[in-house]
């Protein structure tokens, strides 16, 4: 049986260096040490970044999807990060990690995770998408166009081995329930799942003809795990590209033209998506617009070859620019709707609570009206 590699994507927000622009370079230094003491006893190999405010950690190891071992090593990292972050008094220090303690998985705990395990291609370029500032449905657009769009990806015309189309799993967020569609036969059934960014997320992308695993999104909503809003999502995603999936250009081709996605300032705003490089995933302007980075890797023998820093090219300038454009027309909508989401997306807290304290003042307009013309006819003040 040929030997299988696993590699495991965990985010939190431990601490931002003023406001929610960045992790800093001392949080990013501690979690380094934790994982470098586990490299050749759990680990393969490991990557450390940050998007923004969160921390990424990009593992490689041979323990398999959900693994304790795993997962407890990356609370510890993000535990003894959060020592550091509440030293420096950093805003929000801890926030994603909402148990006191590890009990024996991530999930549900806080912070985010996109794992997939796979036997090594002869060749395997993977793919690390990270974000700040949006949530797991910002991956919906972008997967449909990599591997259901066939204007996107001309592999899905061209390669036989792909000819046969992808399954789509889709994760109901709300009553945490998944549904299995195939593309191009169910397209249109897919499209009527996805394009609802307040409910589905798509989860996972497998190759259909022989359920080979392709792409793997984190689907964990922060605000239903704590039961209030606590920060963005800020979602990882692994994709899998060339011999036999989507070209590496394909998969990156998917972001060329920004979409608006759910998020930026405290959650409650519509705001592009724009592709950035490592370097540039600070978000500021209104705590965004939100961000994109891709981080190329090669596979080999479980170590990670790279990165390679696939969105610090000048063609995504212009995706840059559009989405600058993009933010500058939104913005404009202040707190009105389609700026703001709708009420059923609006996770922060004190939007509903300002809404419940109205509630009372509200009055049946009958009764209003039958007031006025009394008021009119001089019967009442």
């Amino acid at each position: 049986m040929e030997e299988r590699v696993t590699i495991s994507v965990i985010k939190a927000d431990v601490g931002g260096l003023c406001g929610h622009t960045e992790a800093p370079e001392e949080l990013l230094d501690v979690c380094d040490y934790v994982l470098e003491e586990a490299v050749d006893e759990i680990l393969i190999d490991y990557y450390v970044t940050r998007c923004g405010d969160d921390i990424n950690l990009i593992m490689t190891h041979r323990l398999g999807i959900d693994n304790e071992k795993i997962h407890g090593l990356a609370w510890r990292a993000f535990e003894e990060a959060t020592k550091v972050a509440k030293e420096l008094k950093l805003y929000g220090a801890g926030q994603d990690l909402l148990a006191e303690a590890f009990s024996g998985n991530v999930r549900g705990m806080g912070p985010g995770c996109a794992e997939m395990e796979f036997v090594e291609r002869p060749s395997e370029p993977v793919i690390v998408f990270c974000c700040d500032k949006t949530d797991p449905s910002v991956f919906n657009l972008p997967l449909y166009r990599i591997f259901a769009d066939p204007f996107n990806t001309a592999g899905l015309v061209y390669d036989k081995s792909m000819i046969n189309g992808f399954k789509f799993d889709v994760l109901d967020v709300i009553e945490n329930k998944q549904i299995t569609l195939k593309a191009p036969e169910e397209s249109y059934q897919l499209l009527a799942l996805i394009g609802n960014l307040e409910r589905y997320c798509i989860k996972r992308v497998h190759r259909a003809k022989d359920n080979e695993i392709a792409a793997v999104v984190s689907s964990e909503k922060l605000n239903l795990i704590a039961g209030r809003y606590v920060g963005k999502d800020d979602p990882v995603a692994i994709v899998r590209a060339q011999s036999g999936m989507p070209a590496v250009g394909e998969v990156l081709e998917a972001f060329a033209t920004p979409h608006f996605v759910p998020g930026w300032m405290r959650g409650c705003h519509w705001g592009p998506l724009m592709p950035v490089s490592e370097e540039d995933a600070r978000p500021a302007r209104f705590d965004g617009p939100p961000r994109i980075m891709a981080l190329g890797f090669q596979i080999s023998n479980g170590k990670l070859i790279g990165p390679n820093d696939l969105f610090d090219d000048v063609s995504f300038n212009r995706a840059r620019e559009k989405a600058l454009e993009m933010a500058d027309m939104i913005r404009r909508m202040g707190p009105f709707q389609p700026h703001r989401l709708p009420e059923a997306m609006m996770e922060y807290t004190s939007v509903p609570e300002v809404l419940a304290e109205l509630k009372e003042r509200f009055v049946e307009t009958e009764k209003v009206e039958k007031a006025e013309k009394l008021r009119e006819r001089g019967e009442i003040e």
